[in-house]
């Protein structure tokens, strides 16, 4: 009953930080970007990579290097905003930091999609087969594409509080 109650949690912060994650990227995009989403965005996808160690399973999982490098990632993206506040290159590397953890997020949703759905399951019972690697080769892309769009438009204009 308690894991039902903390994976429910767990699954709710991580929808939480992509769709917080999807506003901020927009907003990176077209300068119009808001320091109350950027701040749930941020807590909710370090909060989801936390929250993912304390399930109880006895060995090291992928989904365990990809909480490890999204913690890596958000670790350069807060000071990033809220220590150097976006001067200089710091900018850039906030763009870049938070794109790739948002992507991150996604990249375990798509799992998880995979794990859970029927229909998908169906298609790649292992991940290893085509389907899944389609669907995470386009993804991987797009992110690659808007991150590289808004790390080049991005010049750490001031955020806007709604």
């Amino acid at each position: 009953m308690i894991l039902a109650a903390f994976t429910f949690f767990h699954v709710v912060l991580s929808l939480v930080g992509i769709a917080a994650g999807i506003v901020v990227l927009r907003g990176l995009l077209t300068a119009n970007w808001s320091d109350r989403w950027t701040m749930v965005f941020l807590t909710t996808t370090a909060a989801t990579s936390v929250t993912g160690f304390l399930f109880p399973v006895h060995q090291f999982l992928p989904s365990h290097a990809v909480g490890i490098l999204s913690l890596i990632v958000l670790a350069v993206a807060f000071p990033s905003l809220y220590v150097f506040q976006l001067a200089g290159g710091w900018a850039k590397t906030y763009v870049i930091t938070s794109v790739i953890a948002l992507y991150f997020n996604v990249f375990v949703l798509i799992v998880q999609l995979f794990l859970k759905v029927p229909p998908l399951h169906a298609m790649a019972p292992t991940q290893s087969e085509p389907p899944f690697a389609v669907a995470q080769g386009i993804v991987l892309l797009l992110f690659a594409v808007l991150g590289y769009r808004a790390a080049t438009k991005f010049h750490g204009q001031p955020l806007r509080a709604a």
